[in-house]
């Protein structure tokens, strides 16, 4: 088990090695991301997050499922992109059984926090081999031509969301990633939170009512939470049980290290089936990057690629190329 007290954050946005702890090119990418000032901005919520040893607040979590995973994330996390489809594998096989809570962490406050000359333009080379890391498309485009100045607007828009709809809100985060890595989308700007919205069929002028009034409130409770969870990084999941008790699973880590922590939660967790058909899964998820459906499907991610190349030139499935890879949608 992990403690949050050694969580470390390593800034998702400017290396490999952030959020999910891999170590490819360690040597310059510990030299990048030591010299980042997000490793130090305790004033911000964002790293260097005094934590105790154990989350004091997980013996009040209460669920109406066996295991809720506390899921701490932001709109603009790389690799919070690149967990998706480990995530989307989990709620398939132990939806009946896991509750996922999700909270933002605010990763980027602004660009001027950051300083050392730490600027948008120095993510887009990164992109390239963040995606063939990842194996999920991300187009760097976005950082040079119309990047984020903050993730706080859709981090704030998506506890707005939530305010109307838990189901709507995850489809909603889900879309503002796309947005962002697939579509070179600038995410922190209302107009693009708006139709992002509009498009998973949330009530934009609540949206908009709650995200200047009470999601703002939502989103500093999120910072708060994630102080006294000792969390130091994203993505961060504190998978736990009714008795309180939790294990943490910190960054992109191997399936069964997400199966392992559920079944240390409750012993008598079940894996389900699940329909591997892939008119079922674009049903249920409407869009999938090759990485996902492979995941899903139980396939390799070159058979991945083949098959719904296959079902695009059907006309079956549209696909959205971009140069770092794929997203896969049917026609609504």
């Amino acid at each position: 088990m992990i403690k949050p007290g050694l969580l470390i954050l390593f800034p998702v946005l400017l290396s490999l090695s952030s959020c999910q702890g891999q170590t490819s090119n360690s040597d310059k990418m510990k030299n990048e991301t030591s010299n980042n000032p997000l490793i130090c901005d305790p004033v911000e919520g964002v790293c260097g997050i005094p934590g105790s040893e154990k989350g004091t607040k997980l013996s009040s979590q209460v669920t109406e499922k066996p295991i809720k995973i506390i899921y701490f994330s932001d709109p603009v996390c790389s690799a919070c992109w690149g967990v998706e489809p480990t995530l989307r594998k989990l709620k398939s096989e132990y939806g009946n059984s896991v509750q996922i809570e999700y909270h933002m962490g605010g990763l980027l406050p602004g660009w001027e926090a950051l300083g050392n000359g730490v600027n948008p333009s120095s993510l887009a080379d990164r992109s390239d081999e963040m995606s063939k890391h990842f194996q999920m498309p991300m187009n760097g485009e976005v950082w040079k031509q119309d990047p984020p100045q903050s993730s706080y607007p859709p981090s704030i828009a998506f506890k707005a969301a939530q305010l109307q709809d838990e189901e709507k809100a995850v489809e909603f985060l889900r879309k503002i990633r796309e947005g962002l890595y697939v579509r070179s989308i600038n995410i922190s700007k209302w107009e693009n939170i708006e139709k992002i919205a509009q498009g998973v069929g949330l009530d934009t002028k609540k949206l908009k009512k709650d995200y200047e009034a009470s999601a703002q409130k939502a989103f500093d409770a999120d910072l708060k939470l994630a102080k006294e969870m000792g969390v130091r990084g994203f993505p961060c999941f504190f998978v736990t049980n009714s008795a309180g008790q939790s294990e943490i699973v910190y960054g992109i880590k191997p399936y069964t290290e997400f199966e392992s922590a559920l079944k240390k939660m409750h012993s008598e967790v079940k894996k389900e089936s699940y329909s591997k058909e892939w008119k079922t899964l674009f049903t249920q998820f409407n869009s999938l990057t090759t990485k996902e459906y492979a995941d899903l499907s139980g396939i390799s991610f070159k058979e991945a690629e083949t098959f719904l190349n296959g079902l695009t030139n059907k006309k079956e499935i549209t696909k959205l190329a971009t140069r770092n890879g794929d997203l896969w949608s049917v026609e609504q």
